[in-house]
């Protein structure tokens, strides 16, 4: 990706983030660095072996994520549609585990 992709991209999740933000869905986020800085952490006979990464040999990677807070699943879809629209690629919904704690997985109030 050239640099005026690269802003153009930056400048769309920004407008992007400020309307999760202003809607109130917006939690946190993250951006991670290229696939070649990971660490892979195993253990082998009970003892931590690590090794450069990725672990998974692919053309894809993680570089980055939303944690966001949706009614349901249309909601969320929504967000994905517009969120690969500001960066042209593919993205994974996925929602979290409902927990007897559930702090970060209890559903909204109504």
């Amino acid at each position: 990706m050239g640099q005026s992709q690269m802003e153009l991209q930056m400048a769309r999740l920004g407008e992007l983030e400020a309307d999760m933000r202003a809607r109130g869905s917006w939690l946190f986020s993250g951006r991670l660095t290229s696939a070649d800085t990971a660490t892979v952490v195993r253990q082998v006979d009970g003892r931590r072996v690590v090794s450069d990464g990725p672990f998974i040999e692919s053309k894809e990677h993680l570089g980055g994520f939303y944690v966001i807070d949706a009614a349901d699943l249309d909601e969320a879809l929504g967000w994905a549609d517009r969120t690969v629209a500001a960066i042209g690629m593919p993205i994974e919904v996925w929602p979290f585990v409902a927990t007897a704690g559930g702090q970060a997985t209890e559903p909204r109030p109504e």
